[in-house]
């Protein structure tokens, strides 16, 4: 599939991922389809090479078009850069091709784990290293996106009962003890496979292991994934400005200012954030990572608010924009991404006091 017809897909099909499920199943075969899924990912492993810089530019494309397509886009990515940097290189040789051409999806299901490293809860999966060297698992994944039903694999960290050290596991769809509830009935996003996992006895031999220490791998892999999650703020939000510009109409001399102010804002971060992923600062500077993606949220609401404003009357209209309606929805979603905008302002709130 060309960048052309995917666009042209996405544009047929943008409402329908948001309302309901009738093209889940089809949605990430089509964007591996044309090679998007591997954009960051070395060339030797099979990806189409890059950096983290063009993923995220290529999920944000996404996200002006359709925010479910985008969310799935960085589950896969997400999920594949917990790969890229597992010690377990035969788990990435197995797992990689597979998730690359679209045939498996990777659910990161990591959003505990991501709490529990910042000190906000504790993991929800027990695990018990047994005799023979397999791992019993036990617990839940409260929710979980991507759990497509063409088969997926789903990352998991779990508490050590032993007393060692928590460690990350890739739980398979057709393990024996793991079930799946139905879909969420979500306000939107209804195509994102999102579930919530339950585990009773999930045993698993070290091939599914990603990595022996938590808390030694976590906060290496936690910069790509929020930075990557960024892109679908940064994407939402140009296309409010772009809808908003077009609509504007005789309301320019109102609009225009805050418009434009709005544009070169995002234009400044959207820089920030390539540069940062692209050099690495981000593991030094977790600070300014958390700071700009509370920042690119607050932009894209602001966005939708400029776009509403220059449509006037006629966003309310479904006939005349069911995509503002969507858009709206999208934007609500954004604060609720774990980590989450509560969870990530409480999180900078305690590294300040900390610091004085």
């Amino acid at each position: 599939m060309t960048e052309s017809s995917l666009h042209d897909w996405l544009v047929a099909h943008a409402e329908s991922l948001d309302t309901c499920d009738t093209d889940a199943e089809a949605l990430l075969p089509q964007l591996a389809s044309d090679g998007l899924i591997g954009v960051g990912v070395p060339t030797a492993m099979g990806g189409q090479g890059g950096d983290l810089g063009d993923a995220l530019c290529a999920i944000a494309a996404l996200a002006e078009r359709s925010l479910t397509a985008a969310f799935m886009a960085w589950s896969q990515r997400a999920f594949i850069e917990l790969l890229l940097q597992t010690p377990n290189a035969a788990l990435r040789e197995r797992l990689l091709p597979e998730l690359l051409a679209g045939r498996l999806a990777g659910a990161p299901g990591l959003s505990n784990a991501m709490k529990f490293v910042s000190g906000l809860e504790s993991l929800q999966v027990r695990g018990q290293l047994e005799a023979d060297g397999r791992c019993r698992l036990d617990g839940v994944l409260p929710w979980v996106s991507n759990l497509r039903g063409g088969g997926f694999a789903a990352a998991c960290a779990m508490a050590n009962t032993a007393g060692g050290p928590p460690q990350i596991w890739v739980l398979p769809h057709d393990a024996e003890g793991l079930s799946r509830s139905a879909d969420f009935a979500l306000l939107g996003m209804q195509a994102s496979h999102t579930a919530r996992l339950e585990l009773d006895g999930v045993r698993l031999d070290p091939a599914w292991r990603l990595h022996d220490t938590a808390p030694a791998y976590l906060p290496g892999v936690r910069p790509n994934f929020l930075g990557l999650q960024c892109a679908l703020a940064l994407g939402l939000a140009q296309r409010c400005l772009q809808m908003a510009e077009t609509n504007m109409g005789g309301a320019e001399a109102v609009l225009g200012e805050p418009l434009a102010a709005t544009g070169v804002e995002l234009a400044e971060r959207r820089t920030m954030l390539l540069d940062g992923l692209r050099d690495g600062r981000f593991r030094e500077d977790p600070v300014t990572l958390c700071e700009l993606r509370i920042r690119l949220v607050e932009l894209a609401q602001q966005a939708l608010q400029l776009e509403l404003q220059a449509s006037g009357g006629r966003a309310f209209l479904s006939e005349y924009n069911t995509d503002f309606a969507r858009r709206w929805r999208e934007a609500a979603f954004l604060p609720v991404i774990t980590p989450s905008l509560v969870q990530l302002k409480g999180e900078l709130g305690r590294k300040r006091m900390a610091c004085q």
